[in-house]
């Protein structure tokens, strides 16, 4: 199978990228500084991620929005132009086939909507419009002093705030950006032309934020308790289980999504059987080291009596580790 490659592929090689398959894309895992530092660095002061495995897909039609509100979860009157939305595509069954950023733009009648990398065909087919994914890049910037950075550099993409939704331009090409991200940290997201993608990168970088890989990406969401398709979210899990519907809703669901801290540094892993009072009561979905906290950290479905508090155990390789159901997100900003 032939991988796709980012617009900064060149770039990341030249740095020493460790290239990894994603969702049909090779995309960079970590940087030589590795992961955990690059994941305090997104913490502490602030890095970019290339995204542009995401996908986009582009509507621009007169009954674009009356096919978003028909197809996806989330109630776009709830919003407005302007702004960005987090919503499902869903089976059938209730299940979460995807997991989607929409970004309405200010224009009002022009819609990117974003899914993971490998569901962009399937969403395209239910809601129509065209992809445009290979037009573009997507450069995340984020950490507590990522607009900061970036305003030296590209000022307008910085004054984006969160869950808004802008148009600007770099070297006079117009870029859409939207304050939005993955690590539970301040930053924006910038769909950039693919040619002048590396010189964005190039000035963000200069600017003093560090290159970060998807290995980080994903320590990063786990630490801020968000779900990772194929993990938290996927075939036969709904988004009651997953907790992001109404608590109250609650009632009735045979298992949900909690937060375990585990003692010691010791990951607890994917896959791995959670126990309580003796007996195997879950499944961690998924499970790290967590580099701020120091100790191991995992997001797993437990049935819906157990929660913050309870004590547990995670099975890894015949060793049980020591745990408690806590809140989420792990680390807050």
């Amino acid at each position: 199978m032939t991988l796709e490659r980012s617009p900064l592929d060149e770039l990341h090689r030249a740095l020493g990228a460790r290239m990894v398959e994603f969702g049909g894309w090779e995309m960079p895992l970590e940087y030589p500084t590795g992961t955990i530092a690059e994941h305090l660095a997104c913490r502490r002061d602030a890095v970019v991620f290339d995204v542009s495995h995401l996908g986009t897909v582009r509507l621009d039609e007169p009954d674009a929005f009356d096919r978003l509100q028909e197809t996806l979860t989330n109630d776009l009157r709830k919003i407005g132009a302007g702004r960005a939305q987090y919503t499902h595509l869903l089976d059938e069954d209730g299940s979460v086939l995807d997991d989607i950023i929409v970004w309405w733009h200010p224009d009002g009648d022009l819609f990117d909507v974003m899914p993971n990398a490998s569901n962009t065909d399937r969403v395209r087919d239910a809601i129509g419009g065209r992809e445009t994914t290979a037009q573009r890049a997507v450069l995340a910037i984020q950490g507590p002093n990522a607009l900061e950075r970036l305003s030296t550099v590209f000022p307008d993409a910085a004054t984006v705030g969160r869950f808004r939704v802008g148009t600007t331009t770099w070297r006079d090409a117009t870029c859409t950006v939207a304050g939005t991200g993955y690590t539970g940290e301040r930053g924006v997201e910038i769909a950039v032309p693919a040619d002048v993608a590396a010189t964005l990168w190039e000035a963000v970088v200069d600017a003093g934020v560090t290159p970060a890989g998807l290995g980080a990406r994903d320590t990063l969401r786990l630490e801020a308790g968000l779900p990772l398709h194929g993990h938290e979210l996927g075939p036969g899990i709904t988004p009651l289980e997953a907790g992001l519907g109404e608590r109250e809703r609650m009632r009735g669901v045979e298992r949900h999504l909690v937060g375990i801290a585990t003692e010691g540094r010791r990951p607890p892993r994917a896959e791995s059987p959670v126990h309580c009072g003796g007996e195997i009561v879950g499944q961690v979905t998924s499970g790290n080291f967590s580099p701020v906290l120091g100790h191991g950290i995992a997001l797993a479905f437990v049935p819906p009596d157990l929660d913050a508090g309870a004590p547990v155990e995670i099975e890894v390789r015949g060793t049980m580790l020591a745990g408690e159901i806590v809140p989420t997100p792990f680390v807050g900003r």
